[in-house]
């Protein structure tokens, strides 16, 4: 699930790739026995608008209960037994340890006279950051996360750098939950300070003369940190040097205690900038002048009212210039714009196109070196443009080829930003842009153990069920033979805004090593072309997700890239749901379901942890009975049917997703097993001490891809690869 501010990790598309190998045969590989522990059915129900929801494994939401626990070892013994059977499970391992053993750096991020970045050498289970003196200083660390966990588990990264460059906020992640912990360093020493800020979660950091404004929660009481409902966001203003209990309460909205609230400081420090959410769309904004004493928090922009109801748009403010501020906003512009406006007279009907909308949508922006850099999405894939803040275009901004391009940010006296470029055969490089000439400078290069050239990316457009066309990127090795016999790889998301585009994954290229199609759908719900697009696929339009997920497949068969019995769908989170919806739908359609961290049951999402937030997507079920009715007719959980042979499927959760509590994938699982017909796996592995996916241990990835990749090939009645046993010798 993404985080209310929008701005949502790139670890998502990362997570959720698979693999495939090609063959000429659709023989299956020995089946391999599995008996499921028994899981107890309690008379357990619902009711909703006069309708009885049975709900028979509700106990399993109790993460906290023995029986629960007992439940978890037994289900991880038997698909380890499952998956230890499977004989080319250890080459997988070896090859992906080779293919991920390289050096990663992330873009620099600068501080005055030092620069700080992150390096992981290749198989370190965290990413170690890095700072130097200049841009030839000898890199020296700063701080390596993998001294300070014994099992990899804590994650670090710099959350914001003062405006005097002494000292820097720095965030710990522990186990992968979306609980944050902050602290503070100096930037000239290393040394960390006694500032130390507890239950921070979707909160960034924005400094503020001797201090900076984050966001937090209530304390949680003890047991329910993973599950309680996540209200009351308030923000705080923190001063250095002073414990937690001393912070100054900023912005809080006791009357929505299910909103959530972030802060912000423009960065010439003359506006406060508050941003009110109701969960993963739309916002209302608040401002102070910081530069006017006695000025006080004063609403900008709130929710429309149409017909009693209120109306969200979506707004960011960009940077302030002079008394004027300029501002995101899809109202009036679902492709998005960046305008004026006077922030004391901030109607609509006020606000002056900076720049204006245009064909493609505005996916992101950034300002560095006194421009604005705004990137736009062309079926997917990026295009930068860079203005001055009146909004004149200077240039656009030349890209190797067709992929992603990120970053762009700095300070308005830098003279150079940086940006990452990738795509899916295309490993990560970092550009120096010159601010003033527009010149771009490899800054470095990603060596990878692969020759992109081997490899084709080709992009199609499919009908979907109701005519609508749908991109979806192919990627796999050249001199494929379109045969109908290729295992294929089906990703999607589909939701929330979120646009999937080209991207770099090393486990990917085991996929496509082994002879395989990766399929990528850009889904309606996402962002690929615009909030129309994003509407389209959510609240009662969701069904049209899942049509076109399912006609995705359908084309891959109609045009002989495959055939039904070779295809697995995979997605994560919200693309769990999507899977789970899919293979309930159309169960023949598919041979393997990959459904990660995924939201399976529609009627309760929202009694846990953020999942409320989610109800401007998907809707909920206690609101009306419309919406109820909506959400049972696709909840995976809901529309599983005995006696009916489903994909062979693997679920994959964590014990520490407090993003989208592991009770789902555990319900579903079991739900599952009692209804499956037929010899087809299902299987649920549950990893520990790891949570939604941020923060992901290396060592555990491995681990996890080569378990998920190892079921797929092997139920994909993929019999052999380079360098490993037939299963059928494997078994004799």
């Amino acid at each position: 699930m993404p985080t209310t501010s929008r701005i949502h990790s790139f670890w998502l598309l990362g997570l959720l790739v698979a693999v495939g190998c090609s063959s000429s045969r659709f023989t299956p590989n020995p089946a391999i026995a599995v008996k499921y522990p028994p899981t107890t059915a309690t008379d357990s129900a619902s009711t909703h608008f006069g309708t009885q929801v049975p709900d028979p494994f509700r106990w399993l939401e109790d993460d906290n209960s023995p029986e629960t626990a007992a439940w978890v070892k037994a289900q991880n013994e038997v698909t380890e037994g499952y998956l230890g059977q499977i004989p080319y499970r250890d080459a997988i391992r070896t090859r992906l340890t080779e293919l991920v053993n390289y050096p990663r750096y992330s873009a620099p991020l600068r501080a005055g006279e030092y620069i700080f970045f992150y390096k992981n050498d290749g198989l370190q289970n965290q990413s170690v950051i890095y700072r130097q003196k200049g841009q030839d200083g000898t890199p020296e660390v700063f701080i390596d996360p993998n001294q300070l966990s014994k099992d990899g588990t804590l994650a670090i990264s710099l959350a914001a750098v003062s405006k005097d460059n002494r000292h820097v906020v720095v965030n710990y992640q522990q186990s992968g939950s979306d609980w944050n912990t902050l602290y503070v360093y100096e930037v000239a020493t290393g040394k960390q300070l006694s500032d130390k800020l507890e239950w921070v979660k979707f909160s960034g950091a924005s400094w503020y003369k001797d201090g900076f404004y984050y966001s937090r929660f209530p304390t949680p009481a003890p047991g329910t940190e993973l599950t309680a409902n996540a209200t009351n966001q308030a923000v705080y203003y923190h001063k250095v040097g002073t414990p937690q209990s001393q912070d100054k309460l900023v912005f809080e909205r006791l009357d929505k205690p299910r909103y959530y609230n972030g802060a912000g400081v423009t960065e010439d420090e003359r506006f406060l900038i508050v941003q009110s959410s109701p969960g993963t769309y739309g916002s209302e904004l608040f401002y102070q002048r910081l530069d006017q004493p006695g000025a006080k928090l004063t609403p900008l922009l709130q929710a429309e009212v149409v017909d009693g109801q209120p109306v969200f748009h979506e707004y960011g403010i960009v940077d302030s210039d002079g008394d004027n501020l300029l501002m995101f906003t899809d109202h009036g512009s679902p492709k998005g714009r960046i305008v004026r406006l006077d922030p004391t007279a901030p109607a609509p009907d006020k606000w002056q196109d900076v720049i204006a909308e245009r064909e493609e949508p505005l996916s992101s922006y950034n300002t560095g070196g006194g421009s604005l850099f705004v990137s736009y999405l062309k079926d997917a894939t990026t295009q930068v443009s860079q203005f001055d803040y009146q909004g004149k275009l200077i240039r656009a901004i030349e890209l190797p080829t067709l992929g992603n391009a990120g970053g762009f940010g700095g300070r308005r006296e830098e003279q150079s930003v940086y940006y990452t470029f990738s795509s899916f055969n295309y490993p990560p490089t970092i550009f120096r842009l010159d601010v003033a000439s527009g010149a771009s400078t490899e800054f470095r290069r990603t060596e990878v153990k692969f020759t992109p050239a081997d490899y084709t990316v080709e992009q199609v457009k499919y009908p979907s069920k109701d005519g609508t066309l749908v991109p979806m990127f192919l990627i796999y090795k050249k001199g494929l033979k379109r045969d109908g016999t290729n295992p294929v790889l089906l990703y999607g998301y589909g939701g929330f805004n979120i646009s999937l585009t080209p991207g770099f994954n090393p486990y990917r290229l085991y996929f496509a090593e082994v002879g395989g199609i990766w399929a990528v759908a850009n889904l309606r719900g996402g962002g690929e072309y615009g909030e129309e697009w994003h509407k389209a696929g959510m609240l009662e339009n969701k069904q049209n997700v899942f049509d076109d997920f399912i006609a995705a497949a359908e084309y891959l068969v109609r045009e002989k890239y495959t055939a039904p019995q070779r295809i697995a769908i995979s997605g994560g989170s919200n693309g769990g749901l999507l899977v789970g919806a899919a293979m309930t739908q159309k169960p023949e359609l598919f041979g393997v379901a990959l459904p990660a961290v995924g939201v399976m049951d529609m009627l309760r999402f929202h009694k846990f942890s953020a999942g409320f937030a989610w109800s401007v997507e998907y809707g909920n079920a206690d609101s009306t009975e419309a919406q109820f009715k909506t959400l049972y007719a696709y909840s995976p959980l809901h529309n599983l049917k005995p006696g009916t042979r489903y994909p062979a499927t693997l679920v994959t959760t964590a014990d520490h997703d407090n993003r989208v509590v592991p009770a789902h994938s555990f319900k579903f699982a079991a739900q599952l097993q009692k209804c499956q017909a037929g010899d087809a796996p299902t299987l649920i592995r549950i990893e520990t001490d790891a949570g939604h996916g941020a923060g992901k241990p290396i060592s555990k990835t491995i681990d996890e891809y080569t378990d998920v990749w190892a079921f797929t090939l092997y139920n994909l009645g993929v019999a052999t690869l380079p360098g490993a046993a037939a299963p059928a010798e494997a078994q004799r």
